[in-house]
């Protein structure tokens, strides 16, 4: 072998016992990991960039057709991951809006939440559409329990009874089957059940509580002035649309509609 033949091949071993450094290598991976977690924070950046004034409103347009009851501004905040300030400014404009153009949609406030619902010169279409000529108002008998219920609250079948003079067994049925009243719990001295309003029931009255209503409660305990009351709520615009007389054209927008 000659000289020259020797330092070639001791110059190839040493390129086969060499390893690439570990070091250089962890250090290579951490700048590619590093380079991803930037481009997927990025992304996540993008997700929740604000959105504009108009996209708010379609999206709060979408939340409010597919709820059952009011949607309270919160739960509506979250779900657009927004402030309830600018939720709560952008419903009120809309609500506006639609006034303005004489919408067929009312947008408004009721039970502690959100709605849209049909606009008052509107509703009687609705109720042909839906009903097809089925009588959709509450009796007299039941706005009559209702009310007394609603200023007694809780109160017991017995002291609703007893304020309009008749058995209420089957109005009270009534109202309970159509949503406006509930079982509250037991009188503390006889241990009757007890009965409240829903808030269905504030809702329907476009009520965001109780404190909304007339001032009629120092009235109730006289079973005289029982039909005093009547014909005052029947005058009183929240009360007039639930019952069978006609609510005057200032009337706040109707409200679902159902069977008795």
């Amino acid at each position: 072998m000659t000289d020259n033949d020797a330092v070639i091949a001791a110059d190839s071993s040493v390129g086969e016992d060499v390893e690439p450094d570990a070091d250089v290598t962890d250090a290579a991976a951490v700048a590619e990991g590093d380079e991803l977690d930037t481009d997927a924070v990025a992304g996540e950046d993008e997700i929740n960039t604000e959105i504009s004034d108009d996209e708010l409103g379609c999206a709060l347009e979408a939340l409010l057709l597919v709820v059952d009851t009011p949607a309270p501004v919160d739960s509506l905040a979250t779900a657009l991951d927004e402030t309830i300030e600018r939720v709560e400014d952008k419903l009120r404009r809309m609500a506006a809006e639609l006034a303005e153009r004489g919408s067929g949609i009312d947008l408004r406030e009721a039970g502690g939440g959100w709605r849209m619902y049909t606009r008052a010169r509107y509703a009687p279409y609705v109720e042909r559409l839906i009903l097809d000529g089925a009588r959709s108002k509450l009796t007299r008998a039941a706005l009559e329990t209702l009310a007394v219920v609603a200023y007694r609250q809780p109160v017991t079948r017995a002291r609703v009874s007893a304020v309009r003079g008749v058995n209420v067994d089957a109005v009270m049925r009534t109202l309970a089957a159509r949503g406006l009243i509930i079982e509250a719990g037991t009188d503390p001295d006889s241990g009757a059940t007890t009965f409240a309003t829903t808030e269905l029931f504030l809702e329907r009255l476009g009520l965001t509580s109780l404190s909304e209503l007339p001032e009629l409660a120092p009235l109730l305990p006289d079973v005289d002035v029982i039909d005093d009351i009547t014909e005052t709520l029947s005058e009183e615009p929240r009360f007039a649309k639930l019952g069978g007389t006609p609510a005057p054209a200032a009337e706040p927008a109707k409200f679902d509609v159902d069977r008795d």
